[in-house]
Parts: structure tokens; sequence; C-alpha cells
């Protein structure tokens, strides 16, 4: 448990919201007469804590305390009562009735969509609660069913909607909260004047109404999307279409609800009349006077003449409008935007183009703006540091080109041959920013003693920039070519049993199997003579290398009487 000022002890959480969380809380003595409610001690009341980066800013606390007197007086069978306000340190909460019951939104989605008549009177309740908070002045601006909390649901009661959530409606308001959101509300129930920025009054109430009023007779509301900007702008261009459940004086009253001129839009007062008056003629059992009343809802929603404004949000006249750059002297506009790419003056014959423009220096006669290298050391031809590595970086990009290639730099003709130890990877890694230091200009490839001269086309070759110091004792290889192979340093033992001159016989393989298999075919025949009675059918008990060497000597016998007629 956690105490709340002096007055209040938190017990459980019972939701949590996108501004604050909501607790189960009980009173542990009486409020003074700061309060609306006194209370009594041990009461449960229902205390909805904001969030810290609310409770820090200034602007909300201010806020906070100025409307104090506003919702304190706020009182209305279909609003939940606000009955005190703590300001303690950075915890900023409103002591609210507790209401026993689901959220419209929970509701909705466990007992499915209402009936027409159902939704039309639920509504009409909601909208009452809004013609007296209009009247006070307040605005909700976040009319969705998760701000209705339905008190009397059990068996045999009467379903009592009770709109809450004033207070954070009222602080929404706030510059301090404004600064880091686009619009208050939620986006499946946010109006097209909230979308686009535009000043807010009581009619954006009405717009929820009709989008909730949509919701609870099909079960989901008129404009989805994936992301909110795809609702937004479907508020804001597409028009609801009708449900095939919905009856046509009801379509009337939600259409209504939902012009997306606000100055259409009818009041909470004609609202709730005129949904009581479809409620009335779309039942089983209304009248012909009553169905032909309801088929008439149209003239009861007259737009609604004088809507409460949003307090602290600018009117329509005092929006600062897009101011036109000044004309220059000679009359011309001095920003054309239909005018081509202006080119920028010629600075000086002899201005050294590295020199970077001094501030507030002008271009005439100076050097180039364009320029901002540092400049290069006296005495020194070379290319700068800075176009090496630009042109090096623009090399590296370039596609592979097919070029003539020098056979001694080739690594896949070069014949092995024993060389000194190179340096290590690490040596060789730690040297390769040299090359950017000390550029090189190419050299052409050598003629070869022995060997066919490259046609002249072929002797041209690519420019390079920042080409890698020359080592004589390792050709360069070409770009994207495998790297050449590194002879084996000394030193290190060979691998036993390994030989740098290695011969390879043919058919040397071949002879080691035909080897394995005979060797195979032997012992298994073997095995076959031993294990079985092949040998008492066949040699009357002998062994196996008797029988063997019987039928050797059989078979070299009947050879011998073959070559014997002949000869």
């Amino acid at each position: 448990m956690r105490p709340v000022g002096s007055k209040y002890l938190l017990e459980e959480p019972l939701g949590r919201g996108a501004t604050g969380t909501v607790w189960r809380a009980s009173q542990r003595e009486a409020a003074g007469a700061e309060a609306a409610v006194a209370g009594q001690p041990g009461e449960t009341v229902a205390i909805k804590v904001l969030k810290e980066e609310l409770a820090n800013d200034a602007d909300i606390v201010m806020r906070f305390l100025r409307e104090r007197s506003v919702l304190l007086r706020l009182t209305h069978p279909n609003i939940v009562r606000t009955r005190d306000l703590v300001v303690e340190g950075d915890l900023l909460a409103l002591v609210m009735d507790l209401i026993d019951g689901p959220d419209l939104h929970k509701y909705l989605r466990s007992n499915g969509p209402f009936t027409p008549v159902a939704a039309s009177l639920l509504t009409a309740q909601i909208a009452d609660a809004l013609a007296a908070s209009h009247a006070d002045g307040v605005v909700h601006r976040d009319l969705k069913p998760a701000n209705v909390l339905l008190a009397g649901t059990g068996e045999g009661q009467e379903m009592h909607p009770m709109l809450t959530d004033f207070g954070i409606a009222r602080l929404a308001d706030s510059p301090g909260l404004t600064r880091t959101q686009e619009f208050v509300g939620t986006p499946a129930y946010v109006a097209p004047e909230s979308a686009e920025g535009r000043p807010q009054t009581s009619a954006v109430d009405i717009y929820g109404a009709g989008i909730m009023l949509y919701e609870l007779v099909t079960g989901r509301p008129p404009f989805a999307g994936n992301t909110a900007l795809e609702v937004l702008h479907r508020h804001l261009s597409e028009e609801p279409r009708r449900p095939s459940t919905v009856p046509e004086p009801l379509w009337t009253v939600i259409e209504r609800c939902l012009r997306k001129r606000p100055e259409e839009r009818p009041s909470a007062e004609s609202l709730a009349r005129a949904l009581r008056v479809v409620a009335a003629g779309v039942g089983v059992h209304a009248s012909a006077a009553q169905a032909e009343a309801a088929l008439g809802v149209a003239a009861l929603l007259a737009p609604d003449p004088a809507p409460a404004p949003v307090p602290d949000t600018a009117p329509a006249d005092s929006a600062d409008p897009t101011q036109v750059l000044p004309n220059a002297p000679g009359g011309t506009p001095s920003y054309d935007p239909a005018a081509a790419t202006n080119v920028m003056p010629t600075t000086g014959a002899n201005a050294d183009p590295t020199q970077v423009l001094p501030t507030g220096s002008g271009p005439a006669g100076g050097a180039d703006p364009t320029r901002a290298m540092p400049p290069v050391p006296p005495g020194q031809d070379d290319p700068h540091p800075w176009q090496n590595q630009l042109r090096a970086a623009r090399d590296r990009n370039e596609q592979t080109q097919v070029q003539y290639l020098d056979p001694s730099q080739d690594p896949l003709r070069r014949r092995p041959h024993r060389a000194a130890p190179q340096q290590p990877y690490q040596q060789q890694q730690y040297q390769q920013p040299q090359q950017y230091q000390q550029p090189q200009q190419p050299q052409p490839p050598q003629r070869q003693r022995g060997r066919q001269q490259p046609p002249p086309y072929a002797q041209q070759q690519p420019q390079q920039y920042a080409p890698a110091p020359h080592h004589p004792q390792q050709p360069q290889p070409q770009r994207y070519a495998p790297p050449p192979q590194q002879p084996e340093p000394r030193g290190e033992p060979r691998q036993r049993g390994s030989s740098p001159n290695r011969m390879k016989i043919p058919g040397l393989g071949c002879l080691k199997g035909c080897l394995f298999v005979i060797v195979v075919l032997i012992v298994g025949s073997w095995l076959v003579w031993e294990l079985t009675p092949l040998k008492d059918w066949i040699a009357e008990g002998q062994s196996y290398w008797d029988a063997v060497s019987g039928w050797a000597k059989d078979v070299q016998k009947w050879i011998e009487d073959l070559g014997g007629p002949s000869s």
C-alpha cells in the first residue's frame, strides 16, 4: 500500500492507460473543504495517478490547480464525479467515485455489437453528459468506448453508462503536453480538425460520439488502418459506408455526426433528443407515428449555432499566415521558385583555389568559396593528400576492366621459387597507409626477353592515383586477381612423411584396390568353407587349403593336357 497525500491509501491497480494508472484506494480520513466530496474513513474510491512526465511539467501543474474548481463542480448522473485533486511533490492524482463495472470497450469485445435500439439509448445518455459538460465549457476531446464505464451490468439491472477522464481532457489542453503530441485523442476516434491542427470546438466530441455509435452497432470503428497515419488520412479523405444492419434513421444520425466540417454537426443536446426518437421508431413495438418521426429525424439534427470552444486554442483568424519574402530594390522578387539555378560569381584570376574562404568575405577577387581543402605546403608539386584519397575512393568504385597483364606479374604462370622470408602480415598491414603519403607514378610493363611484345593499345594502363610502394622481390598482382601464394617460411618443420619432390605412379591406386578385393574374397571364401557344410558336400571333409591346392593341380594338369597335342 502507498499513501497519497494524508487522506488516501492506494491498494491495488485497476487499469493502466496512456496518461496514468487507475488504483483502487481507501480513504483514511474525511477530506477538507477544498474537496467536492468529503467522504468517510474507510470509503473505497478510485484514484488516477498521472505519469511522472506530466507531473514534472510546470505548465500542467499550474493548469491542474487553476482548473480545480471547474473539474470539481462538473457533476451529472452520466459523468464519473471527481471528488478531489491531490498535488504532492512530483505526484498528481485525481480522486473519483469507484464504478464497479467494465468499460464499454471490454463489454463490446466480450458480448458483441448492440442492437440499434440499445446503441441509440446508450449513446443518448452519453450525449446528455456531453451537453452538461459543454454548457460548463469543458470539452472531452477523447471520447471513446474505453472512457465509458458501465454501472449496473448485472442480471435484472439497467445498464448505466458513466463518462470519465474529463480531468485528463482538461489537462491535455496544456502547452506542456501539446508540445509532444500533434493532437489529443485516439487516432480511431479523432476528428478531422484535430488531426489537421485546426481550432477545435465541442464538435470534436460529436464526431467521437458518431464513431462510437457506429462501433456499437457494427463492432468496429468505421476507419481503420495499419498505422496511425493511415487512419488519420482516412478520417480526412473518406466517407463512411452504411452497413446493411444499420436502419436508415440511425444512419442519418451517424452520417450527420461524422461530417468533415465541424459547423455541420449537431449539438450534444440535439443528438440526445434525435437518438431517443430513433430508438422509439426502429423498435419492433414502434407505432406508425413513431416510425414516421424516426424517418424525419434529420430535422432534429440542426447544426450547433454556438459550439463551446476549446480553451487555449487560437481562433481561425489569428493563425500566422505564410509571409512573402520582401522584394528587391529593383522590384524583382528576391526569390523565384521557377527560376533557374544561379551560378556563383567567378573569383579572381590569381586566387588560390585551395584557400578557405574567410567568414564574411565577399566572393569578388577572393578565393573560390566552393573549395574547402586546407592549403598545400609550399614547394610541394604532388597532388594534395585529400585528392589522392578521393581519387582512390572513386577508383575502388569503378567496374572491373579487361586489360593486358604482364606474364611476369601473372601469379598463375609464375614458376615457384624459393625466396627469402617475407615480412610478417602485421608489418605489411602497418606499412600499408604509407601509400597515401608518398604516391608514385605507375610504371609501364617491361619488355621480357623471349616473349611477344604486347600490342600498342594494350600498353595503356589505367591511371593509378594512389599506387602501393614498389617491391622488387614481390611483383604487384592485378587488381581483383587472387593474391599470390606465399612461399613456406623457413624454420617450420614439415609434416611427417612429406617430401618436396613427390612422384606419382600411374595405376597405383587401382592396384591397391585390386589386392584389397582379392584378400577380401579369400578370407570370405575361407569363412564360408569352414562355417558351412560345403566342405562335406564337395571335398569330403578336406580342409580349405587342401581343397584349393587340389583344384589348382587339376587346373594345371588340364592346361597341360590342352597344350600337349598341339606341341
